[in-house]
């Protein structure tokens, strides 16, 4: 796991609140996280991870934050700009994998529900515009998984 995630995690593990705004509020507080960058690529999933765990959800969030870095590692910075893919809906979606155990060959409604989860918030997104502002996508991914989560 990369060294930038270590004290992100520690207070990921710590985190006690089941609103995944406010959970990745505390981190950037706490944390130096750029305005830009592809920490968020971590950072967003991890925080909707905690606060998954924190309502309730069965979970081993160790292993979680393990897997959702494996995924976040391969993401570079500028997905936004590059790919056309926001690196805090791929990090939510993907902590939404590592929650369901979904993959490429997966055929549960979890799959389609990420799916669908993705395009919702891309489509808001589209609606601001750029330029990029990853707290702000963060934040924008955050809440619609959240409301996501709690009308699937």
């Amino acid at each position: 796991m990369k060294t930038e995630y270590a004290g992100i995690c520690e207070d990921i593990l710590k985190s006690d609140s089941r609103n995944p705004v406010t959970v990745a509020e505390a981190i950037m507080k706490k944390n130096p996280v750029p305005l830009h960058g592809p920490l968020h690529h971590f950072l967003d999933g991890a925080a909707f991870l905690a606060a998954c765990r924190n309502s309730g959800m069965e979970t081993d969030l160790e292993q979680a934050l393990e897997k959702l870095a494996l995924q976040a590692e391969k993401s570079p910075g500028s997905t936004c700009g590059n790919w056309e893919i926001c690196g805090a809906v791929a990090s939510v979606g993907a902590a939404m994998s590592v929650l369901h155990g979904t993959g490429p060959l997966s055929d549960n409604s979890f799959y389609k529900d990420h799916m669908e989860y993705t395009s919702r918030v891309l489509a808001a997104m589209s609606g601001i515009g750029g330029p990029r502002c990853c707290k702000r996508n963060a934040f924008l991914a955050l809440e619609t998984a959240a409301l996501f989560m709690n009308e699937k």
